[in-house]
């Protein structure tokens, strides 16, 4: 295998194939399974799977440095999966800094592109870690002037938002927009706008401006939503029937509209700037457009233009520079700390572009893997001897650099043998008590200081019942027993393999 610089991987193979010595020369390919978060609302999210985010997420689940700005009507701030991921914003309607929802239409919005993946909590956006900037300009009967539209697009891109999202429309061209989407993208800002829900061979703005993204919808089937507008202003589609998101409240809900399928085109640019945030607005979007599904005619046409985003082919397809390895650090445990029982091993672990995973070690032995800092693994210890051990972990960002961080503890659980058997006795018949023809519930008793792992029941000496869980009884049909005495007693054993035996009692027949 020949490592080479990944700018001139191209060239390389080109000149390696005509030299006439290789049979074939092709890179070394890495395969992977997808990631699948746990959130319980995801099997219901159909549209993250058809932009292949699960492979996508494989790469980056997003950087907190990469926020995305929500041109909206606000964002609910105590929503559990959005209320950690937002960032301050502006209200263009109040001036002022109040971000909370006027309506709802932009919690759900922030959901499709940002909600908390992977958090055992409702639904996974595109872009786990991305925080949102909501920026109000709708009010609450759902309109938004054109003026406070466009200063929301210019505040984005003077507060470090390079990716901005705008799922609301008019169908007036506007110098006002134009002048501010120019703004935004000569600062290497770019928007993202729903292309509208008329169904019509007509652009709404700012979809229909220059250097804007314009997004439509498409269905469960990869077919463009009826409601989406078309024509020549068209730059992408994605998914936008149907899309479980965040809803203010705290809820979760469906929506439809080409207002999803734009945040969720925007939040795959995020990713995009999360793995590589030296992308050039035209390269960001060039990209993106030609690594998409096309699903019409060959090349761009007017009702999918370049084809139905996919994540994992623009991810695939940007470019990453860097050899910087991650920092890794690790907090706790200390290094020469003496542990046991089961303890939490956290840290951080930072780099320059997106971290792709985070694995723990211990003993050179992989025990976990991670996809977002800080980290925190569970580490029982009494899967390891005492004595001293190595933990280490490794941090590795998309460009495949690699950085680590390690201490050694000094494992000290205490070996208690147990060496006390269980405590037995025979609860039914009594001592000395006479039985009848007809069914002898025959009932044993056992403790231990650990855990009972069997009891045993005897009668005249002869094994007549064994059980494992409490409680120990059994009936005996006594018409068959002899006229005279007998005696019934029981024993119990413990895991350590200590047996107890019960005084022996004798019935009468």
């Amino acid at each position: 295998m020949l490592r080479v610089d990944p700018a001139r991987r191209d060239q390389i193979q080109k000149a390696l194939e005509a030299s006439g010595l290789f049979d074939f020369v092709e890179p070394d390919y890495l395969a992977h399974v997808n990631t699948t978060p746990n959130d319980p609302g995801y099997p219901s999210q159909w549209h993250l799977a058809t932009i292949q985010a699960p492979y996508a997420w494989n790469i980056t689940t997003g950087s907190t440095s990469v926020p995305i700005a929500m041109v909206d009507s606000g964002v609910d701030t105590t929503h559990p999966d959005l209320a950690s991921k937002v960032v301050g914003g502006w209200n263009f309607l109040t001036g002022n800094s109040t971000i909370t929802d006027t309506m709802g239409h932009g919690t759900t919005t922030a959901g499709a592109a940002a909600a908390i993946g992977n958090n055992g909590v409702g639904v996974a956006g595109v872009a786990w870690l991305n925080p949102i900037m909501p920026l109000i300009v709708v009010d609450a009967t759902g309109y938004a002037s054109y003026s406070n539209m466009a200063s929301a697009i210019s505040y984005a891109a003077d507060h470090g938002a390079r990716i901005v999202n705008v799922s609301i429309g008019g169908t007036s061209p506007s110098s006002t927009l134009q002048t501010a989407v120019n703004y935004a993208w000569n600062k290497g800002t770019i928007v993202f706008a729903s292309a509208g829900n008329g169904g019509i061979n007509a652009p709404y703005y700012p979809a229909g401006c220059q250097n804007v993204v314009s997004v439509g919808a498409t269905d469960s089937t990869d077919t463009v939503a009826a409601f989406s507008n078309y024509g020549s202003f068209l730059s992408l589609t994605a998914p936008g029937v149907n899309i479980y998101t965040t809803t203010s409240g705290g809820g979760y809900g469906y929506g439809t509209g080409t207002s999803y399928s734009s945040p969720i085109a925007a939040a795959v640019g995020a990713l995009m700037l999360s793995k590589s945030p030296s992308l050039s607005a035209s390269t960001l979007v060039s990209t993106l457009e030609q690594n998409s599904d096309d699903l019409g005619p060959a090349g761009w046409d007017q009702y999918y233009g370049w084809g139905r985003v996919n994540a994992y082919k623009a991810l695939n397809a940007t470019t990453t520079t860097t050899n910087n390895p991650p920092v890794v650090s690790i907090s706790s445990p200390s290094n020469g700390n003496t542990v046991k029982a089961s303890l939490a091993v956290q840290g951080t672990a930072t780099d320059t572009v997106s971290l792709s995973q985070i694995q723990f070690f211990v003993d050179g032995n992989l025990a976990s893997t991670a996809y977002a800092s800080p980290f925190s693994f569970s580490w029982n210890t009494s899967t390891s001897s005492n004595g001293t051990h190595t933990l280490s972990v490794k941090a590795y960002d998309v460009a495949n650099n690699m950085g680590q961080a390690s201490v050694s503890v000094s494992v000290n659980n205490v070996v208690t043998i147990d060496t006390t058997p269980p405590t037995v006795y025979i609860s039914n018949p009594a001592n000395g008590s006479t039985v009848h023809n007809g069914n002898l519930q025959i009932t044993a008793v056992a403790s231990d200081n650990v855990a009972v792992t069997q009891v045993s029941v005897y009668m005249d000496g002869v094994l007549q019942y064994t059980g494992s869980v409490a409680p120990y009884s059994f009936g005996l049909n006594s018409k068959k027993l002899a006229s005279g005495s007998h005696t019934i007693f029981a024993k119990a054993w413990d895991a350590a393999g200590n047996v107890g035996t019960s005084s022996t009692i004798t019935v009468t027949k």
